[in-house]
């Protein structure tokens, strides 16, 4: 007992120092683990919660293909910024996309799975009742299926009741027994949420309710198919990334840069955080969002480089291998912004660092069973969120670190934009 604590202990001390994923980080304190089972379902793990979800499901079909090709198909990378104000709790929060079409669940699902091949349906009930009597007869029939739950009310990440209806992020409902249903969300245990609570999540979100994919693949997609869905993915990826959007393609990433230093646009970092309130948690955001310590699995740029290797091999293109070592530098980039943003040099950040770190450590590495330990982590985290914000309220001016900031994100576009071109000449 003593040995697996020190483990756990040390795990979560490398994630909260690197902003790995619980893997990740596993995978260097203790070497490759032995795949962990709920009875016929084998926990696959996965870095980004789409491509994993559909990865761990293929997988538990016999029709295996690998995260990276998964997340390939689906058209790889993507950008987006979006800075969010809440009045109800004085709060600002920084949604950054990473994913191809990230604000797009069932888009992305469809030109995913069509791309590889997978025979799928997808279900969407607006009735509690009938989605739920949809997904036991999936569930039933040995089918594992793709959901996607508003966090808050499935209760494992012990989110505050302010995020409740923030949404969430697509995960497996494996097997259910009479008072709940079993979830996979990339960890190495079952989590089991109460069937009440789980018919509520499923519920909540409006545009995405009870919206659930069955899979129903003949066998493992052939090396012609996956070929072609690696090329269409790369040159999706291309093309998305490539247009003008400031909001879903690259030039999301050069907008905020400019409105980080802005000080007229009523949405520039320095009118929003003019009084500074909410900073700290605008700041933990960037974090979160940028490093695979959080929920949603980072900046998946090291995600993107591993399948850049493998379509390389699928297409004879070794150009692509070169492509690779650029994301992987560009990966580097995020996390040096996300460093700038919450840096372990200062301890009420070192210490936010700790127990998001804890959390995601216990839920991924026990399930249900750390419940125990991530319900008093969550409570503290949130906690010490608040009295970051009081803090850096009473702090000087940020201003030389939204410069900063600004500066970063700046050459992140700048290297997206060029690593970007390159692909395109490698995949006309």
């Amino acid at each position: 007992m003593t040995s697996k604590k020190q483990l756990k202990a040390r795990v979560r001390a490398r994630m909260a120092k690197t902003g790995e994923s619980y893997t990740t980080a596993r995978l260097h304190v203790a070497g490759r683990a032995e795949v962990a089972a709920d009875g016929g379902w084998r926990f696959s793990g996965g870095r980004h919660p789409s491509s994993a979800a559909i990865a761990s499901v293929l997988a538990d079909q016999g029709a295996a293909v690998s995260e990276p090709l998964v997340f390939l198909a689906g058209g790889g990378i993507g950008a987006g910024y979006i800075l969010w104000e809440f009045r109800h709790d004085d709060s600002r929060h920084v949604v950054l996309g990473f994913r191809n079409q990230w604000q797009y669940h069932d888009r992305w699902m469809a030109k995913t799975l069509g791309r590889l091949g997978v025979p799928y349906e997808e279900h969407r009930t607006a009735g509690v009742r009938a989605a739920a009597t949809r997904l036991d007869t999936e569930l039933d029939a040995g089918r594992p299926c793709i959901v996607l739950p508003d966090r808050y009310h499935l209760g494992y990440w012990h989110l505050p009741a302010a995020l409740d209806g923030y949404g969430g992020h697509p995960v497996v409902a494996y097997r259910r027994d009479e008072d709940g249903v079993y979830l996979d969300d990339r960890g190495r245990a079952p989590i089991h949420v109460p069937r009440e609570r789980f018919d509520a999540a499923r519920a909540r979100v409006s545009s995405y309710r009870n919206v659930l994919h069955v899979l129903r693949p003949d066998g493992p997609p052939d090396e012609a198919t996956l070929a072609a869905a690696a090329l269409d993915g790369l040159r999706d990826c291309v093309a998305h990334l490539s247009a003008t959007s400031d909001s879903f393609s690259l030039p999301a990433w050069r907008k905020w840069a400019r409105l980080l230093v802005d000080t007229r646009n009523a949405k520039a970092w320095p009118k929003v955080f003019a009084d500074r309130r909410g900073l700290a948690g605008a700041l933990l955001s960037i974090w979160e969002g940028a490093q695979p310590v959080g929920m949603d699995g980072g900046n998946l740029r090291d995600l993107f480089a591993d399948a850049l290797d493998e379509a390389a091999a699928l297409l004879d293109r070794p150009g692509l291998a070169e492509s690779a070592a650029r994301f992987r530098e560009i990966q580097g980039l995020w996390h040096e912004l996300a460093e700038e943003a919450l840096p372990a040099r200062v301890p009420e950040f070192a210490r936010i660092r700790e127990l998001t770190a804890a959390v995601k450590e216990s839920v991924m590495a026990d399930g249900t069973a750390g419940g125990p330990v991530a319900a008093p982590a969550a409570e503290e985290l949130w906690a010490a969120r608040a009295a970051a914000n009081d803090s850096l309220a009473e702090a000087g001016d940020p201003g030389p670190l939204f410069a900063a900031l600004s500066a970063r994100v700046s050459a992140i576009y700048e290297a997206e934009r060029a690593a970007i071109d390159r692909l395109s000449a490698l995949t006309a």
